[in-house]
């Protein structure tokens, strides 16, 4: 994995999301814990509702738009035949890195 350093965990609000800028654009970046952070794609699958505006509860969120809910650890979409993609992420001395490779794949698709 191509580690990428996308900002400080303190920048994202506990039980909050950022959107965070990268070269295969917009990537939605969650903190649903003290120091537990998901990456996913920004845009709900069923009408492109921003996730980032979403509400954050558990390992979850829900779509600002129509309520759909999605599993962070998975991208499944709770009761729905749907899923959003997801981006291996961690948390090395504050920081929130992402992995570029997968960043890579999905530009490529």
């Amino acid at each position: 994995m191509n580690w990428i350093d996308i900002g400080a965990i303190e920048d994202v609000p506990l039980r909050g999301a950022r959107l965070v800028k990268t070269r295969a654009g917009c990537v939605a970046v969650f903190r649903t814990g003290e120091a537990e952070v998901f990456a996913a794609s920004n845009a709900c699958p069923h009408k492109g509702g921003p996730l980032a505006e979403g509400i954050v509860h558990g390992t979850r969120v829900t779509c600002p738009l129509h309520n759909w809910v999605f599993d962070l650890e998975t991208g499944t979409a709770v009761g729905e035949d749907a899923r959003i993609t997801t981006y291996p992420v961690r948390i090395e001395a504050g920081r929130i890195l992402i992995d570029g490779t997968s960043l890579d794949q999905r530009s490529a698709a």
